[in-house]
């Protein structure tokens, strides 16, 4: 089938981008030829530097003293905790044997922290999480310092460890790199079922034992947690900006197949350095065409609404400007293709079997819904995106996808499942914010009521516990931002603002923090800048204030008039947990929309 022409405002919020961009991109590009200059040759280290350099190589020490081939440096996020991450502890020693085959070396060149959101929920630690991204982009920086690398593979996958991999980098962008995923776990007890007992151990119905049963029935073994949220949204956009080998995503740990991915990205990295006929640098490869298929492809499947924080983050870093308005914009244009859960009843195995993302990319270059034209770290162009990978004996194939395995969970572009991506930003005299319309029910996109007002989540729980929900209400919970304690998720009040709706109650949640990755039915207007520290609008909002949330009309407002009334008093910030060390990340943190960085922010990117 013949693609149709790129379409009219993806044409338009691209050039947008790139007239924004044109200053900060060209210093960027500037920076990283210099830099490529200077650093590719190792020779140009002294004797001593070089030999601290490979002393531990063993068996390679001799190939890299030589400089018989390219040598490839990896930086890994593995832990054993993160299910995700496991499946890593391996990786490097076989890398190490897969680049021998063509003439390589690969050292690990560091490692960085990588936390789960999974396991700070609700506690201390979440105010840790939006940080931790600053904290993996500079550990990467560390890591490449030592000038010793001709390529980089980057091994990570969840929630703020892809774009921090991704932002430091690009610092490096003059160096090929590679994403090498891990992929999912199994698929355990249905999405329904688990969501039916969080919701019955919301309203005290269900114990803790059952809660534990039900969870450890869905977080079961290695592998990314098979819901659609942030971790699985980084992998579908390593996809769509041509970081991954085509298909990589979402194949599970252990499989064949999985292994001879990894070792294909292995080769692939070592054939496309500066030294090579097929120069791919990071930075060429991470322009503002694929930025915004990453946008696209958010929009498309309905992923994270994380990404509103870290598309323009890692954007930042490459010298590319994108915004809510550019979100929005493209939202209108991006129908949405797939339903997984929380959008819909099947997780990210049934999304991969029914044809993944080579049906998602081919579906969309057809209706010329993404740029066609960007480079990939593949050969062959965005294209070969298209299809899906397989193993032919010992032989790594691919195929063309075909129609949707299951129309339920995935449609082609001519026929979605509603004609805009369902990220909508919402504005008004409360601010801007996102809201995620994708997951709500249409009856529900917009909600006026009178206000309840609460600076923690766990108030928010507590009032509910007393019945004092019970009601139509939107619910605002303010100094959650980066500023105010580091804007952690604020999963936790899922389950009681689902039982008020379940309850015929009309009822929404305002916020300057973060929701969950895979924010669910209740309707949410959330990053919420500016945020309430420092005097932005909901700092001033009191109980039973008229608010005004609508997704269809884009608006977030109040009738209060806001203008008379002094600003409410912050909490004062509390330590623990390491919090006090990340003060400085605080105070210098810029805007959700900007990307809620402190790096990027003091680095005057």
């Amino acid at each position: 089938m013949t693609n149709k022409p790129l379409n009219d405002t993806i044409h338009r919020v691209t050039q947008r981008v790139i007239a924004n961009s044109r200053d900060s991109r060209s210093a960027y590009l500037e920076l990283m030829d210099r830099e490529g200059d200077r650093q590719v040759n190792r020779g140009s280290l002294s004797c001593s530097n070089l030999a601290h350099a490979f002393a531990g190589a063993e068996e390679d020490q001799a190939a890299i003293m030589a400089a018989k081939g390219p040598n490839l440096g990896v930086v890994t996020a593995y832990n054993d905790m993160l299910s995700a991450h496991q499946p890593y502890h391996r990786y490097p020693e076989r890398m190490k044997i897969w680049a021998r085959e063509v003439g390589a070396t690969l050292q690990v060149a560091g490692g960085t922290p990588a936390m789960c959101d999974g396991v700070t929920q609700g506690e201390a630690g979440m105010e840790l999480s939006l940080f931790s991204r600053d904290t993996i982009a500079m550990s990467t920086v560390v890591a490449l310092s030592h000038a010793m690398y001709d390529g980089v593979a980057l091994l990570g996958i969840c929630d703020k460890i892809v774009p921090g991999l991704l932002m430091g980098a690009l610092r490096f962008g003059h160096l090929p790199a590679i994403f090498v995923p891990s992929g999912p776990m199994g698929t355990g007890i249905s999405n329904k079922e688990k969501q039916r007992v969080r919701q019955l151990y919301a309203e005290g119905k269900a114990n803790r034992e059952e809660l534990l049963a039900s969870e450890m029935g869905s977080y079961h073994s290695p592998g990314t947690c098979t819901f659609y949220g942030t971790a699985n949204s980084n992998q579908m956009m390593m996809e769509m900006m041509g970081l991954h080998v085509p298909g990589a995503a979402f194949v599970q740990p252990g499989a064949k197949l999985r292994q001879e991915l990894s070792r294909a990205a292995t080769h692939r990295l070592a054939a496309i350095g500066k030294s090579t006929d097929d120069f791919r640098p990071l930075a060429r490869v991470v322009d503002e065409k694929a930025i915004v298929n990453a946008a696209v492809g958010l929009l498309a499947t309905g992923g994270s609404t994380n990404h509103a924080i870290h598309i323009p983050a890692m954007a930042r870093a490459a010298g590319i400007r994108f915004d809510w308005t550019d979100l929005a914009e493209l939202s209108r244009a991006v129908p949405l293709v797939a339903r997984v859960y929380p959008n819909g009843s099947g997780d990210v195995n049934h999304f991969h079997e029914a044809g993944g993302m080579g049906f998602v990319v081919g579906t969309l270059l057809e209706e010329g819904l993404a740029h066609a034209d960007i480079l990939t770290v593949w050969d062959g162009g965005f294209e070969t995106y298209a299809r899906e990978p397989g193993v032919d004996g010992d032989t790594l194939v691919w195929r063309d996808p075909g129609p949707s395995g299951d129309p339920e969970m995935l449609r082609p572009a001519s026929d979605p499942f509603q004609q805009d991506g369902g990220m909508r930003l919402v504005e008004g005299n409360l601010g801007r914010a996102c809201f995620k319309s994708s997951a709500v029910e249409r009856e529900r996109w917009t909600i006026e009521a009178a206000c309840r007002v609460f600076d923690t989540q766990h108030a928010v729980n507590e009032a509910f516990a007393k019945g004092e929900l019970d009601r139509d209400v939107v619910v605002i919970v303010r100094f959650q931002g980066p500023r105010a304690n580091g804007m952690p998720e604020l999963h936790k009040l899922t389950p009681a603002l689902g039982v008020l709706q379940d309850r015929g109650y009309r009822v929404a949640l305002v916020t300057d923090g973060r929701m969950s990755g895979a924010s669910g039915k209740v309707p949410a207007a959330i990053h919420c800048t500016p945020e309430a520290l420092g005097g932005g609008p909901l700092s001033k909002l009191r109980d039973g204030d008229m608010v005004k949330v609508c997704a269809a009309t884009g608006e977030l407002s109040t009738q209060a008039d806001l203008s008379t009334r002094e600003t409410a008093p912050a909490p004062e910030p509390e330590s623990g947990m390491g919090r006090e060390f990340f003060a400085l990340f605080r105070a210098g943190a810029d805007g959700a929309e900007y990307g809620a960085s402190a790096m990027l922010a003091a680095s005057g990117l």
